[in-house]
């Protein structure tokens, strides 16, 4: 671990003299890229500068026990032993954690689709409750949400709704959002007081840079039509909706939230690019796809992700256990909690492969 420690610091250290070359200060794309580089293995850099710090005071105290000291003076040292083992402990398991393989995604902006899926017009309620959630979120964090698409119910809700999160470790905070959400729920029609199952499926995409995924003008079948709104109504009577096509994958994409043609394809060629970005990463790593697919599922019952009980004030994350009797802060997009446990598992998790390869 020390080894690798030491070619991190001297990668550091090479970057710091990379970025203040002129030809790099020239080159905004290889400014931009070793920038980010170094700002990624900072935070290893001065935990490993602070460790070797605190281990050289450390074996000082250890060697001033083998003095003649008196009582005060040997407790004194006894006390900065103890008080620099503990720090030194907590160093290494935080470098353990900094030297486990991130996700390349992590710090880049999210793309998130929500669709109401088992439940009907419950479920379309539920998506417009996981839309006001993830929104109270990201502006928890300072992150900025752009609706891009919307499909909405004559009751409220959303049959389905896809927006974007931006800020630095967007993608690292929601990941974990991706699968089945089911909510248990007295809903307002039912006058038999009886409770309903329904479920919403969510899909968090990483948003991709035009220079990672290469979009062919030509591989891209254009359509353009009048918007409408819920119920079928007439938002517009101009073609500023517009539907995109990818021939060779199939993929579509429509987008009518803005009344500009120009902006809706603007959006819908972002969502495109994630879908696309997100195809190629599942046939790039294929236990990335399988677990995709089983998080995601089809949106039936019995798959899913999270349950949100709302006669027991309880939110339930089936794939590590947690269980919260908060639902309202939860819904509030007071979601750390659970995300923090979510990560601590990744972690864990990584830690264990990492110690068994």
């Amino acid at each position: 671990m020390l080894q690798r420690l030491e070619s991190v610091v001297e990668r550091y250290d090479r970057l710091t003299h990379l970025l203040c070359d002129p030809n790099v200060m020239n080159d905004p794309k290889k400014l931009r890229e070793y920038s980010k580089e170094q700002s990624d293995i900072e935070p290893t850099v001065q935990a490993y500068r602070e460790y070797k710090e605190v281990s050289e005071q450390l074996q000082d105290a250890k060697d001033m026990l083998e003095e003649k000291l008196d009582d005060e003076m040997r407790e004194m040292v006894k006390m900065e032993v103890g008080e620099l083992t503990e720090r030194k402990e907590k160093l290494e398991e935080e470098i353990h954690i900094l030297l486990l393989p991130k996700d390349p995604n992590d710090d880049k902006n999210v793309i998130i689709e929500i669709r109401g899926a088992a439940g009907g017009d419950e479920a379309a309620l539920f998506a417009g409750n996981l839309y006001n959630m993830y929104t109270r979120y990201a502006a928890k964090h300072r992150f900025k949400v752009e609706l891009l698409e919307a499909n909405y119910t004559d009751i409220g809700g959303f049959k389905e709704v896809i927006f974007s999160v931006n800020g630095t470790g967007a993608y690292s905070r929601l990941k974990f959002e991706s699968g089945a959400h089911r909510v248990q729920r007295i809903p307002a029609t039912e006058s038999g007081g009886r409770i309903h199952t329904s479920t919403a499926t969510v899909a968090v995409l990483p948003e991709a840079e035009e220079v990672e995924v290469e979009v062919n003008d030509n591989d891209i079948r254009v359509d353009l039509f009048c918007s409408s709104g819920a119920g079928g109504q007439s938002v517009n009577t101009t073609k500023s909706a517009v539907r995109l096509t990818h021939v060779p994958t199939g993929i579509v994409v429509t987008c009518q939230d803005e009344k500009s043609q120009h902006k809706n394809k603007d959006k819908a060629m972002r969502v495109l690019r994630a879908r696309l970005y997100d195809k190629m990463q599942q046939e790039a790593f294929a236990e990335y796809a399988d677990a995709r697919k089983s998080a995601v599922g089809t949106g039936d019952r019995s798959e899913r992700i999270r349950t949100y009980n709302f006669p027991q004030s309880r939110v339930t994350d089936h794939r590590i256990g947690l269980t919260l009797h908060k639902l309202d802060q939860v819904l509030n997009g007071e979601m750390d909690e659970i995300v923090d446990a979510l990560v601590l598992h990744e972690q864990a998790e990584l830690m264990r492969n990492a110690e068994g390869a």
